[in-house]
């Protein structure tokens, strides 16, 4: 008689999420420490969060979990991604998941029946090419009220003519990827061959596909150009709130 491997459960595949892309952002919690307290100290106790290309829901779950009167509207344009974070938020039943494509002019009309007191994002604006980010920054820009803010944690790669700490960042990675990946952490290809054995993420499989086929790889776009792409885009107050090597969590308040 043959058995089959349970399927994981959402919370399963959050977990190893969590762990994969710890594997891949070093301190990546501390980021997420700095986003709650800098809106703890801005926002009031009811604040409305936007988590932009929220993946699982990762930093949405944060938000709820940490400010009880908080609302949350999680937007991811993966089908597979966007369940999953469904799964995981009617937990707090304060949070809604919306299917959008950020490349997309007009995507924010999705949202026109909430006011915002803060847009979060973690390592997911790095897809969108520079024209595209401009876009999207100036389509929060023109969604959030004046005082509302926005953090962007990600990597921001250094560029040539930062030789040194480019090099240095690169090592930092590598080495921070290596043991995670022995001490026992899945890969990005792991992870979404876990979540394709989830019977109720199988079917959304070849959506995913359809929606993300031939879509180029982007050169990631530095520091400086999201600090200048934010303030063309109508911020007011730009600049970092926290950085370990190339990796930083960007701040604008509107």
């Amino acid at each position: 008689m043959t058995t089959s491997t349970p399927s994981p459960t959402s919370y399963d595949l959050l977990s190893r999420w969590e762990e994969q892309q710890a594997a891949y952002v070093a301190h990546r919690e501390n980021r997420f420490q700095v986003m709650l307290d800098v809106l703890g100290l801005h926002c009031p106790a009811d604040l409305t969060v936007l988590d932009l290309a929220c993946g699982p829901g990762s930093i949405a779950d944060r938000v709820l979990s940490r400010f009880p009167q908080a609302r949350a509207v999680a937007v991811d344009y993966d089908p597979v991604l966007a369940h999953l974070a469904r799964s995981i938020l009617e937990r707090h039943g304060r949070a809604t998941v919306i299917e959008s494509e950020l490349a997309h002019s007009g995507w924010s009309s999705a949202l026109s029946a909430w006011s915002f007191d803060a847009v979060l994002t973690s390592t997911a604006l790095h897809w969108l090419s520079p024209g595209q980010l401009l876009e999207v920054y100036t389509e929060l820009a023109r969604l959030l009220p004046p005082g509302a803010v926005l953090l962007n944690a990600d990597h921001l790669r250094f560029g040539a003519d930062r030789p040194t700490l480019r090099h240095l960042s690169a090592g930092h990675d590598a080495e921070v990827q290596r043991a995670a990946f022995a001490d026992g952490a899945a890969t990005w290809e792991q992870w979404w061959a876990l979540a394709a054995s989830d019977p109720d993420l199988t079917p959304l499989m070849p959506e995913r596909e359809r929606r993300f086929a031939d879509r180029p790889p982007q050169s990631p776009a530095p520091l400086e150009f999201h600090l200048a792409a934010l303030r063309t885009a109508g911020f007011t107050e730009v600049g970092t709130v926290w950085q370990y090597l190339d990796d930083h969590v960007v701040f604008a308040r509107r």
